[in-house]
């Protein structure tokens, strides 16, 4: 019996060991962890028109590598008036702060270039017109080959923000336009949603992603099915910057400023600038079917058996109805008696999915944001 515990003993001693060699502890200074306590790590200042600048602290910061500028938001006001006093002052009001708020824009780019940060330009997208928001991106940022581009969108509802349909839309012209993507910026919630509907939004899911949450950690929430890691982490803004606490100050800069810290070193991050390029498609193939070979050829031992992918895991419930919907086109559909039922999805299992997934209840939380604010999730610090 001593000789049995003590074998035990030891079985059980393998078993831990194995386990912790299974299972790594997360280091404390990993990307998802407070990265910007790293001091290798690039760190990118974002900002909008009511944001203070001090040029000559800020440049103190050598960490600090890029300076991303809000641009245009939504559609330009009318240039030409009309109507009656108060909406005809209204409207002149409109115009003359979108004019202020160009020569700002262009007044930054000049200053953050001559101090050697790269430059980038984001816009916040509104709903309806995805072209016309498009071309007045365009219109007011007027990036060069160099500078970052970036679509903003807020949360994932259509009624206050860009929808995504209309956003892949506003992707592609801008890429027609300029030969480059924008990088995504948005919060959690909105991410998972495009990485849990990738086969829908194709572009959208392969954008160079700018992750928005004031979290110290962010590994359980990343879309790490579709993006392996961020562009940049928007970790700092006014929702949990205040004067006693705030997870980075930039000097030079007021407490409500956007900070982003970056996966990379400042060379590295320089290099990479303007990431206007696609990532690659991040689809697991989970399973195969074999290749439907002739009777002929396999009753003459001629032919060998070939394995296709199946591109997205499915439910069970799904693959019933694809294969019930194939057994009647294939069986029923051959006897004239015979008439298979109509079906809804006629195009096949993908739009079967997407009808499915569209049903499933809206869980996001809807908030009232600020019209010119780009913080999208001050909602997490309320443990989104």
């Amino acid at each position: 019996m001593r000789g049995l515990a003590s074998r035990f003993r030891r079985l059980a001693l393998s078993a831990i060991a194995a386990a912790c060699a299974t299972f790594p502890v997360t280091t404390h200074a990993s990307d998802f962890s407070e990265p910007w306590k790293k001091v290798d790590r690039a760190l990118v200042i974002d900002a909008y028109e009511y944001n203070s600048i001090d040029w000559q602290k800020l440049a103190g910061d050598k960490r600090i590598v890029g300076f991303i500028n809000k641009a245009s938001d939504g559609l330009p006001p009318p240039y030409s008036c009309s109507g009656e006093e108060t909406a005809y002052r209204l409207c002149k009001a409109l115009w003359k702060r979108h004019a202020v708020a160009r020569e700002l824009f262009h007044t930054r780019r000049t200053v953050a270039k001559a101090l050697g940060l790269k430059w980038g330009a984001y816009h916040l997208a509104r709903p309806g017109n995805p072209i016309e928001q498009a071309e007045n991106f365009l219109d007011f940022a007027e990036p060069g080959p160099d500078d970052l581009m970036a679509l903003d969108i807020e949360e994932n509802d259509p009624t206050k923000w860009i929808s995504l349909e209309d956003a892949e839309i506003f992707v592609r012209h801008i890429f027609l336009r300029t030969g480059r993507y924008p990088i995504l910026y948005t919060n959690g919630t909105t991410s998972r949603y495009i990485a849990d509907n990738r086969y829908r939004y194709r572009l959208l899911s392969r954008l160079p992603l700018w992750y928005a949450r004031y979290k110290p950690e962010i590994g359980i929430h990343f879309p790490k099915g579709n993006w392996q890691t961020y562009t940049l982490w928007q970790f700092s803004a006014q929702a949990n910057c205040g004067i006693r606490r705030c997870p980075y100050r930039v000097a030079g800069t007021p407490n409500d400023i956007d900070v982003n810290v970056a996966p990379m070193n400042a060379e590295s991050l320089r290099k990479a600038w303007p990431f206007g390029k696609l990532i690659e498609a991040t689809d697991e193939f989970v399973a195969s079917v074999p290749v439907p070979i002739a009777r002929e050829k396999g009753l003459k031992g001629e032919s060998r058996i070939t394995y296709a992918s199946v591109a997205y895991p499915v439910r069970l419930d799904l693959l019933a109805e694809a294969l019930r919907s194939s057994w009647d086109r294939a069986v029923l559909g051959a006897v004239p008696a015979i008439q298979p039922p109509a079906r809804r999805y006629a195009h096949g299992m993908a739009e079967y999915i997407a009808a499915r997934l569209d049903t499933r209840p809206d869980v996001g939380r809807k908030i009232d944001f600020d019209p010119v604010s780009t913080a999208s999730t001050e909602m997490d610090s309320a443990g989104r």
